[in-house]
């Protein structure tokens, strides 16, 4: 009994190292989530979320160095959705700045229209 459950033990063990041991290293996935951040900077996107999202992909870069690849991964992917967010976030925020100047244009316009004889 004891012999079958060391066996049990043992399989088990070999399996997780095995499964730790195929992460592939991501460095495809850093890559992206740099090239990500750096877009949404020049959007001029919002710092707190910028911070959150250079924070995690900092993470992702000392587990990456450490060999823990799948939190390397998800550190990295986490970044990059943050840094998404904060792309979309400031796209939207133009998006309503133009739009508030359209709506100032029009006005100007139909005052004109209004005093012309």
């Amino acid at each position: 009994m004891c012999r079958l459950r060391a066996l049990i033990l043992l399989g088990v063990t070999a399996a997780l190292v095995a499964g730790c041991a195929n992460d592939p290293p991501p460095r495809e996935q850093l890559q992206l989530s740099e090239r990500v951040i750096a877009q949404a900077c020049q959007l001029g996107a919002e710092a707190p979320l910028i911070d959150g999202a250079e924070t995690r992909l900092q993470a992702a870069r000392e587990a990456f160095a450490s060999g823990a690849h799948r939190q390397a991964r998800r550190l990295a992917e986490q970044a990059e959705l943050d840094a998404r967010l904060a792309e979309a976030q400031a796209l939207t925020q133009r998006g309503r700045q133009h739009l508030d100047e359209l709506r100032v244009q029009i006005e100007r316009l139909l005052l004109q229209i209004k005093e012309q004889p």
